[in-house]
């Protein structure tokens, strides 16, 4: 679509940016020389925006962002809308919107945008484990390649939930390979890095190897790795455990649609309960709990709360390995 009107709704900044990025590249079809402009709605006056979309007398292809349109007032949001009635000629009008709004008018932009036939991009924040493995899939497929659910976990394991480095190690991954991703060639290229996140360290204390926990932290640490970010990795094995000792043993492909987590996860899981039980549970989860409030700054030393955390759940889980 060379020109019109496109209405870009939610907050996940990777896709909101590829849309934009996107309408411009199709704007560039029909005119190579065609540029991009960004406005903030609040930057904006009415007459402004009208100067913005104007035609050109030389007939330049133009992409005009609009970005943050929950912001705008009600005089903007009927200029908006009453462009939307006659869009200019070579003119792209890219509205950016969370979703929500502050004025009456700005909430209900999406929908007269919509209806005035806005060719419309969602852009949902990606927070659900399934969600951030369907993006990962489609990255993969994108490049070229194709991956089992297996390497999807072990890429999301070893890069985390970052979506602009998933991106680019899905790509990575295609172009490293010959196309093919499974989970032995995903631990190979990310060998180094796998080795230090906080999954790492998790790994090893929920299984009580008290030795291997402590050196997989000393790493985590001595390369940079936040101290949050081990937390946090901690606090879901933890859970994940729990959740998974609660279930008992199954069938990982049944039991995913019950806790909400894909089977790989489910499966590494069940290997891991061996030694808990419910006290011990009870334990590293209050150990964890208290975690997260030290390193986000209650903590004067989070190297040390994060060490004395490790020392917790190995002491919490019953079959210690020294």
């Amino acid at each position: 679509m060379s020109h019109g009107v496109q209405l870009v709704i939610g907050d996940e900044e990777l896709l909101v940016e590829r849309a934009v990025r996107a309408a411009l590249v199709a704007a560039r079809e029909a005119d190579p020389q065609a540029d991009l402009t960004r406005v903030r709605v609040s930057d904006l006056t009415p007459p402004e925006l009208a100067e913005l979309v104007s035609p050109s007398l030389f007939a330049e292809g133009r992409v005009i962002a609009l970005e943050a349109a929950q912001e705008a007032s009600k005089e903007i949001a009927d200029a908006v809308v009453s462009y939307v009635k006659a869009p200019a000629d070579g003119v792209t009008l890219v509205v950016v919107h969370t979703g929500g709004g502050r004025s009456k008018a700005a909430k209900e932009l999406p929908a007269v945008l919509r209806k005035a036939g806005a060719e419309v991009t969602e852009c949902p924040k990606i927070t659900r484990a399934p969600e951030r493995e369907a993006f990962v899939r489609n990255e993969i497929r994108a490049a070229g390649g194709k991956a089992d659910p297996a390497a999807i976990g072990a890429l999301i394991e070893a890069v985390g939930s970052d979506l602009r480095e998933l991106a680019a190690a899905a790509s990575q991954m295609v172009a490293d390979t010959d196309g093919k991703i499974d989970e032995e060639a995903v631990r190979r290229y990310h060998r180094g890095r796998a080795e230090v996140t906080g999954f790492a360290v998790a790994d090893k204390a929920v299984v009580g190897d008290r030795a291997g926990a402590l050196e997989a932290l000393r790493w985590a640490l001595q390369l940079g790795v936040p101290h949050v970010l081990v937390a946090d990795a901690l606090a879901d094995a933890v859970r994940t455990v729990a959740r998974v000792s609660a279930v008992g043993r199954g069938d990982p492909f049944k039991l995913a649609g019950e806790l909400g987590m894909p089977p790989w996860k489910i499966k590494k899981a069940q290997g891991q309960v061996r030694g808990w039980d419910g006290d011990g549970l009870a334990r590293a989860m209050t150990v964890v709990a208290d975690l997260n409030a030290e390193v986000k700054g209650m903590a004067a030393d989070a190297g040390y709360a994060l060490e004395r955390a490790v020392l917790n759940i190995v002491r919490a889980h019953g079959g210690t390995r020294r």
